[in-house]
């Protein structure tokens, strides 16, 4: 069953289209990812889920409540953790905790199973002020505060941005206990790597959707033959290798060149071919399988 709809949302701010007829659904108990770079229109589109934003066209429902229509029964099922930090810098941690369960008209005590795990980490600065605590730590705590009435669905915009990689895979491991509880998860991300966390995930670029699948389906299906190559002196001849005949696409990859092939037999042999008549001679040339970002590349180019 499907707990968010979407259907043909567009959204534009004055002159430039941030959603143009985006159409998804998240199924009950799903942790489902919106996969993009910055500008893709990621935080648009959950603003427009969270009630706070009215789409210029098309609809939205979270558990069969229109945003718009009935929007005072969705914030009450929904938590939501914003992009940026957003609770109180001045109240403590446990201050914070207080307020927006009494908001809900709950207690820390009725849903503490929801928070125990984060709350264990965040408990020795319970006084403190959320201002003062780390990346990690004011992370940590805008989840408790969106889990504190118990929502049926949790919306966490790019929740993981800035935070150092042990706090960015602590969070992950604590969204799957979340999903193991029954709470259906939507989770925008920067990250490509974070993609193979999800069930499924969304690819989003320039306000349009890319692509839906499972991760590791998206890489199942990718069309083109892949090699990554590496030598010191490839990225100085990228245009170069991009002109091969058989180059459908060539692109830095960390210290590598991923380089992808229309020709089904292409060989990394025939590859160091080609390189050598370019001047680089003993480079590594090996087949790889596509990754999240070699599928999202490979969508924008088409």
């Amino acid at each position: 069953m499907s707990v968010i709809k979407i259907s043909n949302v567009s959204k534009s701010y004055a002159t430039v289209k941030a959603l143009k007829d985006i159409t998804l659904s998240v199924e009950r108990g799903e942790l489902f990812g919106l996969i993009g770079p910055d500008g893709a229109g990621k935080t648009t589109l959950m603003r427009i889920l969270t009630t706070l934003l009215l789409p210029d066209k098309g609809s939205a429902q979270v558990c069969e409540l229109d945003v718009v229509n009935d929007y005072r029964k969705v914030r009450n099922i929904l938590g939501y953790m914003p992009g940026q930090f957003s609770l109180y810098q001045d109240l403590s941690v446990e201050e914070n905790l207080k307020f927006f369960a009494g908001v809900f008209g709950t207690t820390i005590e009725e849903n503490y199973h929801l928070i125990e795990d984060v709350y264990k980490m965040l408990e020795p600065f319970k006084n403190r002020p959320a201002g003062k605590l780390s990346g990690g730590m004011k992370q940590k705590l805008a989840l408790s505060c969106a889990l504190i009435h118990k929502p049926e669905v949790l919306i966490l915009d790019e929740p993981t941005t800035g935070v150092d990689a042990v706090s960015r895979k602590e969070f992950w491991g604590l969204l799957r206990k979340l999903k193991a509880e029954g709470i259906t998860i939507l989770v925008s991300t920067a990250y490509m790597d974070e993609a193979s966390l999800c069930d499924r995930v969304a690819l989003i670029q320039k306000g349009e959707i890319l692509g839906v699948n499972k991760p590791e389906q998206f890489a199942k299906e990718y069309p083109y033959r892949l090699f990554s190559i590496e030598h010191p002196d490839v990225t100085l001849k990228l245009n170069e290798v991009r002109g091969f005949n058989s180059c459908k696409g060539a692109y830095l990859f960390g210290g590598a060149l991923h380089f992808s092939s229309i020709n089904n037999n292409e060989t990394p042999e025939g590859i160091i071919n080609q390189l050598s008549g370019i001047g680089i001679s003993n480079p590594i040339v090996k087949p790889i399988d596509a990754g999240i970002e070699d599928c999202f590349i490979q969508m924008m180019e088409n």
